[in-house]
């Protein structure tokens, strides 16, 4: 099997070794109240710690996509996120930026005006048909993530035949779309908490090395926190930390390449770790 990597403005990234995707919300109403930043100082705080902690890549996003989640205007989203954008742009040049949105404009507002290296697109390009192409003309990477639905009606929408069967189709089936466009580096993203049940969220986990078996392309995992561990545990978001880290290294044992989390240090141990359990 051929290593893995990725084109972040035009530097490679190798995913011989897993990296970490630190969480940076601008948003004021993302599940995991810890997340939140409120201002340009709890910003700038943010990114310092994404990246003394171990992280790779800052994923800026400004719509929360939590299940129920309030509509956001594009003009209120590009408000919230350009900030952050500034920030990285003006002090940490070098670090690759991802920019959580489903919106073509906003994703080439990011990539044009501030350097972003990476899209990452929770709705597969379902909820704006001009973001294929945009993500094409703009030769930046592109995660592909599993969802039916919008954020607002996502939950309603979990009668699957057979999960697995359907989420390889639809990866197969966009893969090969976003490949015809002519984008280079695709990376997948499971889906973990839009459109799943909790018991399809662990089926999805337990099948985890099968999209290894059948796509060439990276493994991003983004469970950090979610209901899929406090629900099961009976607990809350702020107290998930541990289950989290269980499921990250279940992950990594089974083929994940990039961990999206909001505790990067936890994600960046947890790699340690598991480097020093797997095969050189």
């Amino acid at each position: 099997m051929k290593e893995k990597s990725i084109n972040l403005n035009g530097r490679l990234l190798s995913l011989k070794s897993p990296v970490v995707m630190g969480i940076l919300n601008v948003t004021p109403d993302s599940f995991y109240a810890g997340s939140r930043q409120a201002d340009e100082a709890a910003v700038a705080q943010r990114i310092e710690t994404i990246l003394s902690e171990g992280g790779t890549i800052v994923d800026i996003g400004g719509y929360s996509s939590r299940p129920d989640a309030a509509e956001v205007t594009e003009e209120d989203e590009w408000q919230r996120i350009e900030p952050a954008l500034k920030r990285m742009q003006k002090d940490y040049p070098d670090v690759p930026v991802s920019v959580d949105t489903f919106r073509a404009a906003i994703a080439r507002r990011a990539v044009e005006e501030y350097g972003a290296a990476m899209i990452n697109d929770i709705s597969g390009g379902m909820l704006d048909p001009q973001m294929f192409g945009t993500v094409a003309s703009l030769q930046v990477p592109y995660i592909l993530m599993h969802m039916r639905g919008t954020p607002q009606t996502m939950q309603q929408q979990t009668d699957y035949d057979d999960l697995m069967e359907e989420i390889m189709l639809y990866f197969a089936q966009k893969v090969r779309m976003l490949r015809q466009l002519g984008v280079n580096d695709v990376i997948l993203d499971p889906g973990f908490g839009f459109a799943k049940t909790l018991e399809q969220n662990y089926e999805l986990m337990r099948s985890l090395a099968e999209f290894s078996l059948h796509f060439d392309t990276p493994l991003l995992v983004g469970i950090s926190r979610k209901s899929m561990i406090y629900k099961l545990l009976n607990t809350t978001p702020e107290n998930s930390l541990n289950g989290t880290t269980v499921l990250n290294t279940y992950a990594l044992l089974n083929g994940a390449d990039i961990l999206r989390v909001h505790d990067v240090k936890a994600a960046a141990e947890a790699i340690e770790i598991v480097k020093q359990l797997m095969p050189s």
